[in-house]
């Protein structure tokens, strides 16, 4: 049996999005569970279109993703000559032609053809004339009239095409470049591609390359059409549903991995688990897996599953993942052991790296602004003597942890006749400048003892002057 051989072949014209990684991915991993090859293939034949910055974009996204490949990337306008050797074979053997129709030729009975109710197709007035090369000429594809294609999908099962409903496509642009249709089945031949996986949007383009490789006497690869990926709305992906482009999520402050994990889901089920690992996927990822109706983004899904891995992550893998977020935010250097102690105290509630970057300011900056609502609330005159002591006794602490801090709190209500919770919560908004944090005795223990001190008596300060 041959080694399994996947390919994701992206056109330089944009972005990466949304339903592109999913491709990437399914390839990505059928090739990773069959121990075999995985390609990236860069289809810039689209001169006018293709960018350096849309390859530069594309393949950022496929690293930030982990999706790394065996071979290429290869550039489609860099492979002319084999483009060029599998056209002269067509033309050998009559199963292309050259054509020398214009564009508004062709227009007016297209046009004619609507008017007496048929289908609108090149109608082969170039066919049986000769033509060899010249200026604006094209080459077609000799299509059969008669008989079927039929496209055995390993996801949707067979499909069935009527020959004489297809066209004599272009196979060469009169600029010398080649169309889609053949260039993709010039490459997967050359690189002995076994499986095409890829969005049922390419089902209409199948039984025309199939028609090729049997034109060329090649083997065909095997096909599967994977359902696109819908809005919440239940209408086909774009903007208006939020980010499509991959690296937008990065910034918004998804992890890869969960964005590899959400991406599997749309469309890959493995019974009811949610939740997935890279090494678990290779393991599980087959294609009979692979639902026939439609995924549909859902962003708050999104976020659930990546709040999962923020917490399943170690804090010190997160600070340089972090770091970016919080120069962002202009919030001054700190050690990455005490932005790990302090992204420990918030994984439980971060839903994003954004999130968090939000919620390490108190961690972060010299002097902290107070809610105007939470110190009117609770920064009140009564609060002089309980801070004053409070701030004694931890004076006198050698050990700056929760345990002695819990006891220090402790002592000082009891000695005070005060409830904890009239004491804790003033003290939060004296140290973050809300009314809402981790745990107190935490964010003490990650502030120190000196940062604590200072904030306690600006709070006292505070105190004095109201």
């Amino acid at each position: 049996m041959d080694p399994v051989v996947t390919r994701f072949p992206p056109s330089p014209t944009g972005y990466l999005h949304i339903g592109g990684a999913r491709t990437a991915l399914f390839n990505w991993l059928f090739a990773r569970h069959h121990h075999g090859k995985f390609i990236l293939r860069i289809e810039d034949t689209d001169v006018a279109r293709s960018t350096d910055a849309s390859i530069k974009a594309i393949l950022d996204a496929m690293e930030w993703l982990g999706l790394y490949w065996d071979d290429g990337p290869y550039f489609q306008t860099k492979r002319l000559p084999f483009y060029q050797d599998y056209l002269q074979r067509l033309l050998d053997s009559g199963k292309a032609y050259y054509c020398n129709c214009t564009p508004e030729s062709l227009e007016r009975r297209r046009q004619a053809a609507l008017a007496a109710g048929k289908k609108p197709k090149y109608d082969g007035l170039c066919r049986d004339r000769g033509l060899g090369p010249g200026p604006d000429r094209v080459v077609r594809f000799r299509c059969p009239d008669v008989g079927t294609t039929v496209l055995n999908d390993l996801i949707k099962g067979p499909i069935f095409f009527d020959n004489a409903e297809l066209d004599d496509l272009v196979l060469q642009r009169s600029d010398g470049m080649p169309t889609y249709n053949f260039a993709v089945v010039v490459d997967d031949i050359t690189m002995n591609v076994t499986h095409v996986i890829r969005g049922d949007d390419h089902v209409n383009n199948t039984p025309r390359q199939i028609l090729i490789y049997q034109a060329l006497g090649t083997p065909l690869p095997q096909f599967g059409h994977v359902p696109m990926i819908l809005g919440e709305d239940r209408t086909r992906m774009s903007k208006r549903h939020g980010a499509t482009s991959v690296m937008a999520y990065k910034d918004m402050g998804f992890l890869p991995e969960a964005m590899v994990n959400y991406l599997v889901r749309l469309g890959w089920s493995y019974g009811d688990q949610e939740i997935f690992h890279l090494e678990e996927l290779v393991e599980k990822f087959s294609l009979e897996h692979v639902g026939k109706s439609a995924g549909v983004f859902n962003q708050e899904k999104l976020l659930w599953i990546n709040a999962h891995h923020i917490k399943e992550r170690s804090p010190e893998s997160l600070v340089p993942l972090l770091e970016p977020f919080l120069m962002e935010r202009g919030y001054p250097r700190k050690p990455a052991a005490y932005l790990s102690k302090a992204i420990r105290t918030l994984q439980a509630r971060a839903r994003t790296l954004v999130e968090m970057a939000d919620s390490m300011r108190f961690y972060m900056v010299e002097n902290m602004e107070y809610d105007s609502d939470a110190a009117k609330k609770f920064l009140v005159p009564t609060l002089r003597a309980p801070f004053q002591r409070l701030m004694e006794s931890m004076e006198r602490l050698e050990n700056f942890d929760e345990a002695s801090l819990e006891n220090v709190f402790s002592e000082v209500v009891a000695g005070l006749g005060m409830k904890l919770g009239k004491l804790a919560q003033p003290v939060r908004v004296a140290l973050t400048g809300g009314t809402v944090s981790p745990g107190l005795f935490e964010i003490m223990d990650v502030l120190g003892k000196q940062t604590v001190l200072k904030r306690l008596g600006r709070a006292l300060e505070y105190l004095n002057a109201v």
